[in-house]
């Protein structure tokens, strides 16, 4: 996943609003436990990504997220022994013990599934509508050689990436056939230090580590800014109001206790509500 600028509310906003909102979605997906707010948070992430033109990144995403998802749904039940009430026997197993799989244990497994997904679904949504590169500005003045050193970084991986294509392409093309990947890589890694060196060199002539650091361009906050700003602390706030209220209270141990008051819809629908509003204005918005 790749970030692609795109004529949306996300992608206009600064990159420290940005951030902030998509580690608001991953940290509420940390503090609730209930099903149904993760269930929120999912459908969150979700219409925020298509809202962002970011739906095909997140397919991917989801391609990705659901066998590791299914076996932690499915490997919780057999190795978690709290619980009480018993669904299936499984008998004793030497060096394992009792395998009995508990109500407790299966509802934990789905819950600890939907979090799984509701993070990889926030670092989806940052990696492809947060613009990097700003990103890395906000640490310059923290650490500006090491913030150099990501962009490079960063920026090489794709350029490497095409050209271990090309060179695989290349060597399909010789009478022996397909090349071994150990050589591909091989020349890849050759080629990464050739270009290391190069851009050590460029650096070099142009003085980096003895000119000033340039001064910090003051940028007013737009309104894209405050609003995604203002949606990440709404969403971090009703997330630990519900928890603190015990509107969207869940015990999975070691008896299952979930609250189901009219109280916990209203704070899943707020979580929603409150990650899909700053989506709703579109002025300024440009490719």
């Amino acid at each position: 996943m790749m970030y692609r600028r795109a004529a949306s509310p996300l992608h206009a906003a600064r990159a420290a609003a940005g951030s902030a909102y998509c580690a608001a979605l991953a940290a509420v997906a940390l503090i609730a436990d209930h099903p149904v707010m993760l269930a929120a948070v999912l459908v969150a992430e979700v219409c925020a990504a298509l809202a962002a033109g970011a739906g095909r990144q997140l397919r991917r995403a989801a391609l990705l997220t659901a066998p590791f998802a299914l076996a932690i749904a499915v490997i919780n039940p057999i190795v978690t022994r709290d619980g009480l009430t018993v669904i299936a026997r499984g008998g004793q197993v030497p060096w394992l013990g009792n395998l009995d799989i508990t109500l407790e244990a299966t509802a934990y497994g789905g819950v600890l599934a939907l979090r799984a997904v509701a993070l990889v679904f926030a670092g989806a949504l940052y990696a492809s509508a947060v613009d990097p590169d700003e990103v890395l500005r906000l640490f310059r003045r923290v650490s500006f050689r090491s913030a150099l050193t990501a962009a490079l970084a960063t920026r090489m991986v794709p350029v490497l990436a095409r050209d271990a294509g090309r060179l695989a392409e290349a060597q399909r093309c010789r009478p022996g056939g397909t090349a071994p990947r150990l050589a591909v890589v091989r020349a890849t890694a050759t080629n990464a230090l050739d270009r290391a060196i190069d851009v050590a060199a460029t650096l070099e002539l142009r003085g980096y580590g003895s000119a000033r650091r340039a001064p910090r361009a003051r940028r007013p906050w737009s309104r894209h800014d405050l609003a995604f700003a203002a949606a990440a602390v709404a969403l971090v706030a009703l997330a630990v109001a519900g928890e603190l209220t015990g509107a969207t209270h869940f015990e999975a141990y070691p008896r299952l206790e979930a609250a189901t008051a009219p109280g916990l819809i209203g704070f899943a629908v707020a979580m929603v509500a409150c990650a899909l509003a700053p989506f709703v204005d579109r002025r300024g918005v440009s490719r």
